[in-house]
């Protein structure tokens, strides 16, 4: 039964003959059923989902050689993410407005209540990241649809992100890699490669701009890349999204940060819910003729105009490490009928990684 299931797996990635090396996959094929500490119906189809994403990339950056920079240069904290290590799962409602059934046809934007699935995190592989530092946050969605579609997203609290192509981040990822003689990465191929390469130094200076959040739901949350939304009637428009929160902007003073320590995200963020206090407008930059679509780290010109899309509202926070986020990878290509990607680079280069990182996070024993 296993052995059948798995093959399948392996020969549908395989089939697709594109260029990311299947090889990835092959030794989380290899591994008895019985070595992985939760190995779920529901994550056999969240790994099959992810092979099969994986399948659209037209750039190709080998997908182990991606995930073993991040932990290189971020460090490897076993059963944890990659990248946005320490999160937390929570659970939200969101209903869709008319502004979005003119956009498209996606059954999300129905009017009706949709459940979602949330992870807010703090950036970085650092489970034990500081939340009192001037670092990225990040809030990931999963809308549960009627008829077993599913959206899922990765939104960041900056309007670009830190590359934009997969070799682009690769190379960032490797010039920032600690040298093992100094156990510190080397300056001068940290500045050889930013000078080369400006634009992954944008999303650093924003954050460095900006006060550190005084809660997950005080900050905005951007998608960064394009997608098109397409209505019953096949018009297509495209965009970039934003969510935005009912309450406002919120950051603290270096005092107050200080002040709050590095782990007061989680209870705040609680309580807040329990205040019925967490809402978020999903609001959608409109695209014009030439404006660029297929780059992370160049927005939208801010004169653009913007649609509601609804209103998202968190109702609960896990009590601990655990919910159903914990082993869910948010994949951006997996979309409901109605939302297209665009042709973004960084788009369809993250199921392969994501599919690499929790097979290794289910070997090693997923945690949050």
């Amino acid at each position: 039964m296993r052995e059948s299931g798995v093959s399948h797996l392996h020969q549908g990635f395989c089939f697709f003959q594109y260029k990311i090396k299947c090889s990835f996959l092959v030794d989380l094929i290899k591994m008895p059923i019985h070595s992985y500490p939760i190995l779920s119906t529901l994550t056999v189809f969240t790994l099959s989902h992810l092979i099969m994403a994986s399948a659209i990339s037209a750039e190709t950056v080998d997908p182990v050689k991606m995930v073993d920079a991040f932990e290189a240069a971020g460090g490897k904290f076993e059963g944890y993410r990659r990248s946005g290590a320490k999160g937390i799962c929570a659970t939200a409602e969101f209903v869709g407005s008319t502004e979005g059934r003119t956009l498209s046809s996606a059954s999300v934007f129905s009017g009706q209540k949709i459940p979602v699935i949330v992870r807010f995190s703090v950036g970085g592989g650092n489970p034990k990241a500081a939340d009192n530092a001037k670092s990225q946050r990040n809030m990931a969605l999963q809308f549960n649809l009627a008829g077993g579609e599913t959206w899922q997203m990765g939104n960041i609290s900056a309007p670009v992100f830190g590359s934009s192509t997969p070799a682009q981040l690769l190379g960032r990822l490797e010039s920032l890699t600690p040298d093992p003689s100094t156990k510190a990465p080397n300056p001068e191929k940290v500045k050889a490669f930013a000078e080369a390469n400006p634009e992954v130094l944008l999303q650093g200076k924003y954050f460095a701009s900006q006060p550190v959040p005084a809660s997950f739901a005080s900050v905005n949350y951007w998608g960064v890349n394009a997608f098109a939304f397409v209505n019953s009637k096949g018009d297509k428009q495209f965009g970039k999204w934003i969510f935005e929160p009912s309450t406002g902007l919120m950051g603290l003073s270096d005092e107050e940060a200080k002040a709050k320590g590095p782990n007061f995200l989680f209870d705040e963020l609680r309580q807040r819910v329990k205040d019925g206090q967490v809402t978020f407008s999903f609001n959608l930059q409109l695209a014009e003729p030439g404006d660029r679509l297929d780059s992370a780290t160049v927005p939208l010109p801010e004169a653009r105009r913007k649609v509601t899309l609804g209103s998202l509202k968190v109702t609960a926070v896990s009590e601990d490490s655990g919910g159903a986020c914990r082993d869910i990878t948010f994949v951006p290509t997996v979309l409901p009928k109605g939302i297209e990607p665009s042709n973004d680079p960084m788009l369809a280069a993250r199921a392969a990684p994501y599919a690499v990182g929790i097979g290794r996070r289910l070997f090693e024993g997923s945690k949050q």
